[in-house]
């Protein structure tokens, strides 16, 4: 395995992450400022990590 590819695997575990977290809400709350600020780094993370690979491949 490449280090491109790892970074893709990493990429896209962190964009479930990001996903996972986002879509867990409270009944009564919603999701609270937390969430979304700790969704958002992961999702940025996982974009970064992607292209990151994606170059390292090409």
């Amino acid at each position: 395995m490449t280090f491109g590819v790892a970074l893709l695997v990493v990429g896209g575990f962190l964009l479930g992450g990001a996903y996972s977290i986002f879509k867990a809400d409270s009944d009564t709350d919603g999701r609270t400022g937390v969430q979304v600020a700790f969704a958002v780094v992961l999702l940025v993370a996982a974009l970064l990590a992607t292209a990151a690979g994606v170059l390292y491949l090409v």
